[in-house]
């Protein structure tokens, strides 16, 4: 299981521990919910999103790399299935998060 390095603000928004980063939630599916992170000048500013599925949570790229942490394998495989789907709206997310602070949520798996 990964160390949580974050403080639940709402289910919509979570705070990074040790930084002023907020992070918004950009989706949602099957009990999994995916957090947008970006802080500039740190591994935050590599493009990534974060997973998280009850006491488990994982980072992942936009190209389904693990990056760190884990979800069970059932959830892992989901995941890496929604980023490989939706792999340009997650780039099109960002850059409009790290540009103009604008947040555009992306649909999950049904």
């Amino acid at each position: 299981m990964y160390v949580h390095t974050f403080r639940w603000i709402s289910k919509e928004l979570i705070f990074l521990k040790g930084s002023m980063v907020l992070a918004p939630l950009i989706s949602s599916f099957y009990g999994i919910l995916i957090y947008l992170y970006l802080e500039k000048g740190t591994q935050h500013s590599m493009p990534h999103v974060h997973a998280m599925y009850n006491d488990y949570e994982m980072s992942i790229d936009f190209d389904g790399n693990i990056l760190a942490g884990e979800l069970p394998r059932k959830q892992t495989k989901l995941v890496e299935a929604w980023v490989l789907l939706h792999s340009d709206e997650l780039r099109a997310s960002w850059r409009a998060y790290r540009d103009d602070g604008e947040l555009i949520k992306i649909r999950g798996l049904e």
